[in-house]
């Protein structure tokens, strides 16, 4: 544990540094980023080492906080999770030292290092935690520093707005969160994670209700519908490099926490696995369709992550199933692609998020609707981007096809299991759907924004941004080409994960992932020769002109004489059909501006589409809550006298109850 410590304190010290330096924008920049990149790498050492060992590392100590001990602890899930945090970490730190150049002459980059760092560390703290009081308070710090990464352009109003929904939704699931260790710690006498463990037949008469507790606190951070609602404010209002740390890594502290308090109450129900694929179907379509109808870049990026904690929630709901029903494969299979899936989405999710910072960068915007034509001006993030929508869109040979293979083979191996069949049906449509809803999103996201004329003066300007930008991108586009071939190994890699996690024995997990990776064995090698072929066509095309002089002209242009980008798809234009089609749940807002007479002069179609849970229900039910509250202004009377006896009632209150 020494070293995974010294990581910890090594990002804690170089962000307090960097603070201090404060508006020396050079220095601040040079102790943050190298304090997060030292960290990062002494962390991965011991991650490494306990995933490919399989043994644990722990350490124990005396506080003065009760029920418990200073308790951490590095085992195989909480490896697992660190290994995405880290690596993604790294990453984004050596993005945004380019990123956050802009903003040097008007900015304290001291203070934003700073709560960078502090959210590494605490989320480092929060996979490692073993006691209840010590996880509340890394999950309570790493909640706080995000929320000033987002209100980094506190300047702007929507900022705000962004960064208060943010604070408030987090604050709602810790709550939960802290009645949920309240329960347990009851049953079992302690607050830490081990004695929970071990008072397995005390906690089971109070499993389901902590299981919805878990699903309701760690829900709100994961972003599971319907309670995403901060998530596509927070994520296009953060700087890019924390839009992919959060969308990465941050949310799925939310699937950590969830994941390790399902080891704690033995043996689940199997109505836990129905709610984990219902909630996964509603974020997964919902997710999906509200990120159709966004134009705005990162907002887009943001709704999809949505999206795919829905598939995640669908691989832990098979996984959770085949446990209930005592069905090894299939919680074997469930529980690898919802945590590969993990993985797999830190890493094009990220992709994408830092490719949109280098869109923002070079064009001064996120409206897909202004964008254009980029492809010409910036073709290594075009080419980088076009990587990112391949894997999120679950297509082969890239890694978000792997873990979305392997959901798909747990749900064809539940069907027609008494109990099963139906879910795993269920999933099988929903994921289908889905990948087909995500591939027409990012067809137009990368064609609006890549492809055609630019449509404004922000595009026309873009500019290929510089190799301090691009180099973390292409290492996040390298991963996931390397998941992608190596999609057997990164499989057989998940049993010690899913053993801790299981408790199935070794031959079980190889059983059940042997029917994933057989196929994967000839799904890999066609890929390569399918990039291979198209490899040479691209050579020969190369070969084929050499020599020859290659003039350019415009295509088709439908009978105009001037074609101008107007004429163009537009992001609402675009997706319409799609929108039409699912008109009942977007409740999509038009204003139509229709051709008139023989030489029209003008058309237009704007669209605009709010969050359907965000408008129904929290907004009423906020303003609800603070009309009651309204009734009990009477009580601030603004006099001291009056709450020191406010203070000496409950007190004295109190003491009769207790004497009772």
């Amino acid at each position: 544990m020494f070293l995974v410590l010294s990581a910890v304190s090594i990002l804690v010290m170089s962000g307090v540094l960097a603070l201090v330096l404060g508006r020396e924008a050079r220095r601040a920049t040079v102790v943050g980023v190298g304090g997060a990149v030292l960290g990062g790498v002494i962390g991965l050492v011991p991650t490494v080492s306990v995933l490919w060992t399989g043994r644990m590392e722990s350490w124990r100590g005396a506080w003065q906080v009760p029920f418990g001990s200073f308790f951490v602890q590095l085992d195989a899930l909480s490896s697992f999770f660190l290994l995405a945090i880290l690596g993604l970490a790294i990453v984004a730190a050596l993005y945004g030292r380019e990123y956050l150049r802009a903003y040097r002459s008007r900015k304290n980059l001291g203070a934003s290092w700073f709560f960078f760092n502090l959210l590494v560390a605490s989320m480092m703290m929060v996979v490692l935690a073993h006691n209840a009081v010590l996880f509340l308070v890394a999950w309570e710090l790493m909640s706080l520093a995000s929320f000033f990464l987002v209100t980094f352009e506190d300047e702007q109003e929507s900022v705000r707005q962004a960064g208060w929904t943010y604070l408030v939704a987090t604050h709602l699931g810790t709550a939960f969160l802290l009645v949920l260790f309240l329960v347990l710690g009851r049953q079992a006498g302690s607050l830490d994670f081990d004695r929970f463990l071990a008072a397995g037949a005390v906690i089971s008469p109070v499993a389901g209700v902590a299981f919805v507790l878990a699903l309701i606190g760690f829900g709100t951070k994961a972003g599971f519908v319907p309670l995403h609602v901060w998530l596509p404010e927070a994520h296009p209002a953060a700087p890019s490099h924390v839009s992919a740390l959060m969308s990465g890594v941050m949310i799925k502290t939310g699937i950590y926490g969830l994941l390790r308090t399902l080891t704690f109450l033995g043996p689940p129900e199997s109505w836990w696995g129905w709610v984990l694929i219902g909630i996964g179907l509603a974020s997964g379509l919902g997710g999906v369709l509200f990120a159709l109808a966004q134009h705005d870049l990162k907002r887009l990026l943001a709704y999809h992550s949505v999206e795919n904690i829905g598939i995640i929630a669908l691989g832990l709901g098979i996984g959770v199933l085949g446990l209930a029903l005592n069905q090894p494969a299939l919680a074997v299979l469930g529980f690898a692609g919802g945590l590969l899936h993990v993985f797999n989405h830190a890493l094009f999710k990220g992709l994408l998020f830092l490719v949109a910072g280098a869109v923002i960068h070079a064009t001064g915007t996120r409206e897909i609707d202004h964008l254009g034509g980029l492809i010409r001006r910036m073709p290594w993030t075009a080419a980088l981007f076009l990587t990112g929508s391949v894997a999120i869109c679950g297509l082969p040979p890239l890694n978000g096809f792997v873990s979305e293979f392997l959901i798909y083979v747990g749900a064809f191996a539940g069907i027609g299991l008494s109990g099963v069949s139906v879910w795993s049906a269920a999933t099988i449509a929903g994921l289908a759907m889905i990948g087909g809803l995500a591939a027409a999103c990012f067809t137009k996201a990368f064609g609006i924004v890549f492809l055609g004329e630019p449509r404004s003066d922000h595009a026309r300007h873009g500019h290929e941004v510089g190799w301090a930008m691009l180099a973390p991108m292409a290492v996040l586009a390298l991963g996931c080409v390397a998941v992608g071939f190596l999609a057997p190994q990164a499989v057989a890699a998940l049993q010690p994960v899913i053993g801790s996690l299981t408790g199935l024995g070794a031959s079980e997990i190889a059983g059940g992932l042997a029917l994933a990776i057989e196929p994967l064995r000839w799904v890999v090698p066609a890929s390569g020769i399918f990039v291979l072929m198209l490899g040479l066509l691209v050579w020969l095309r190369h070969r084929l002109l050499a020599g020859r002089e290659v003039a350019l002209s415009g295509t088709w242009d439908c009978g105009y004489v001037r074609p101008t980008a107007r004429m163009q798809y537009t992001a609402s234009s675009f997706a319409q059909p799609l929108t039409n089609m699912f008109g009942f749940l977007l409740r999509t807002r038009r204003r139509v501006q229709a051709p008139d007479g023989f030489f029209p002069v003008r058309a237009a179609l704007h669209t605009e589409t709010d969050d359907l849970f965000q408008n129904n229900l929290f907004r009423p039910a906020l303003r609800g809550i603070e009309g009651f509250l309204l009734w009990f202004h009477w009580l601030q009377q603004g006099r001291v006298q009056l709450y020191i006896l406010y203070v000496a009632v409950t007190l004295l209150v109190l003491l009769v109850w207790n004497l009772r």
